[in-house]
């Protein structure tokens, strides 16, 4: 289609601003963004919409209108309801780059313009899909008759007879239709997409699992509920949706591919307004973090949870117990400009709180998570333990409550399901670490929990690898003390202890660094440990008293091999 005949579409709400003598331009797609840089999104030829929450000052205009107009765009599109009537620099730096500029009525939604120019370009280039896009509409309803991503997804199906999920970006489901997918395929093709779009590769990807072959398209959130100015993909690639179709989209035709794409922008809409939906928990998150911070009176921060606690947990009809989580994201910067995280670490503990067996991202609407300067908290709701399980056991203060008859927040199973795509994403250059809270029922305890939750997360940061966690548990052990030794200590010790074994093991492949983790493990048990590592009680005799041997040690003594178990802790 030609940029003239959205001119004539008198409900796009399209005012044209400049560029009269370049309406003949033909448009091949639309594209909603309000970054500032939005050129890797761009391949030419589309239709950009932007509500220009980029636009800080007056000298904004003319590199945003440069970008554009070097990557092909056909036409601006700006919307009325941030500012109003449309910046003069702007429609200034568009004829000088001779981009047709359109104004937007503030009563048109961009989806509206989305949805005409998708249902119009795939419409000329492959009649035989135009149905497909034009029942798209009801995407963009409201209410039960909209249906969501799920009826976008049903029609692939029925119409292309394309199986396709979304997927967020660990690879839980957030609608399907049709037959779920294999056990752990949605995390295996989350890992494949966020290696591909680590390396700046341009979708769709093409990942293969289990003899199966899926196409991997993007669902970029970059409409107004998008992190704004994104700069860098990290900003972004941990908290976008991607599409997965089981087909190989490589030799497909291009009038498919642009209807794939089309469908992406639909959801990614859909998206869009599912996060404006997340504002009102966030904000109660956010208020109750200030008050914590502050020091307020816990009658007053008492009061803000009982506000939260129906928005959160509607229906429960008692006063929740409470669950601190705290999340940092940090990437290296070297050779490289600073990444804001703050954001990127909110939306991302918003998704690794919904249980990866649970479909739709409905689920995420009873988590409140707010984010202060690079590190992102966490409010969760737990129902009330019942009574037989409200008394507090010996050593523990009324404030701290068990972990809710397992029912609460266990660090270690926080991440086990997300680690393998949260590892891609964040590649050689960043890291994930989190802490987790013990439960608390009361305002006076929510203080020492996001306290508990900051510390526990400063232990997991203490850890190798690139996602960790740490829980309250572990606050009252030598799991503590062992991250904070330094590295010149650690490595003297342990080689002083381990080395010998290692040697030998090498030259004699003798397994004795496992043996002696079997036998500290069985608490120096022989029968239990020979019968853990199938030896003959004798066989295992000699093996220990080899290490002793080795090492000038007694494994008979408490401090040798309590200087053993801290020795394989550290290495």
């Amino acid at each position: 289609m030609r940029l003239r005949a959205l001119l004539e579409t008198d409900a796009l709400g399209l005012r044209l601003l400049g560029g009269d003598d370049e309406l003949d331009r033909t448009v091949r797609g639309v594209m909603t963004t309000d970054l500032r840089d939005p050129s890797r999104y761009l391949s030419g030829g589309e239709l950009v919409l932007t509500g220009l929450a980029w636009r800080r000052s007056a000298d904004d205009s003319e590199p945003f209108v440069r970008i554009l107009a070097s990557a092909g765009v056909v036409g601006l599109a700006a919307g009325e309801a941030e500012l109003g009537d449309i910046p003069d620099d702007l429609v200034l730096a568009c004829e000088r780059h001779r981009l047709p500029l359109f104004a937007v009525n503030e009563d048109v939604a961009f989806a509206t313009i989305t949805e005409h120019v998708v249902r119009q370009v795939s419409g000329e280039r492959a009649g035989d899909l135009a149905a497909v896009v034009d029942r798209h509409r009801r995407l963009m309803t409201s209410g039960p008759a909209g249906g969501g991503p799920e009826v976008v997804l049903d029609l692939l199906g029925s119409d292309l007879d394309l199986r396709a999920w979304v997927l967020s970006p660990t690879g839980r489901r957030i609608a399907g239709a049709g037959e779920p997918l294999p056990p752990g395929t949605g995390a295996g093709l989350a890992a494949e997409h966020l290696a591909a779009t680590r390396t700046g590769r341009r979708g769709p990807h093409r990942a293969t699992l289990d003899g199966i072959t899926y196409s991997l398209f993007p669902i970029r959130n970059t409409g107004r509920g998008a992190v704004l100015a994104a700069r860098d993909v990290r900003e972004t690639v941990l908290s976008d949706w991607l599409l997965a179709v089981e087909a190989d989209a490589s030799d497909w035709p291009a009038a498919r591919l642009d209807l794939l794409q089309g469908v992406t922008q639909l959801i990614a809409v859909e998206r869009d307004r599912r996060e404006a939906a997340r504002t009102v928990r966030r904000r109660l998150a956010q208020e109750v973090l200030e008050l914590v911070q502050t020091g307020a009176p816990p009658a007053e921060i008492a009061a803000r949870l009982r506000v939260a606690a129906p928005v959160l947990l509607p229906g429960l009809g008692t006063a929740p117990h409470w669950q601190v989580v705290v999340a940092r994201v940090e990437w290296d910067e070297e050779g490289g400009s600073p990444v804001e995280t703050g954001p990127a670490a909110q939306s991302l503990l918003e998704e690794i709180l919904v249980d990866p067996a649970a479909p739709g991202s409905e689920i995420a609407d009873r988590i409140a998570v707010a984010h202060t300067g690079e590190e992102a908290v966490a409010l969760v709701p737990l129902p009330a333990v019942p009574p037989a399980a409200a008394e507090p056991a010996e050593g523990r203060t009324d404030e701290q409550e068990p972990d809710q008859d397992g029912t609460g927040l266990h660090a270690d199973a926080l991440l086990a399901s997300v680690r393998e795509p949260l590892s891609a994403g964040l590649a050689d250059d960043g890291r994930l670490t989190l802490g987790v809270s013990a439960a608390v029922h009361s305002a006076e305890g929510l203080r020492g929990a996001l306290e508990e939750a900051r510390h526990a997360r400063r232990v997991a940061a203490a850890r190798p690898g690139r996602v960790c966690a740490a829980g309250h548990h572990e606050l009252a052990s030598h799991v503590l003390l062992l991250p904070f030794v330094p590295d010149d200590v650690r490595r003297a010790f342990t080689a002083r202890l381990l080395d010998p074994l290692r040697d030998y093991d090498r030259r004699h492949r003798a397994e004795l660094i496992p043996t002696l983790e079997a036998f500290l493990d069985c608490d120096g048990s022989w029968t239990r440990c020979a019968g853990r590592l199938h030896l003959h009680v004798n066989t295992l005799r000699y093996r220990v008293g080899r290490i002793e041997q080795l090492t000038g040690r007694d494994l008979s003594r408490l401090e040798d091999k309590l200087d053993f178990f801290l020795a394989l802790r550290m290495s």
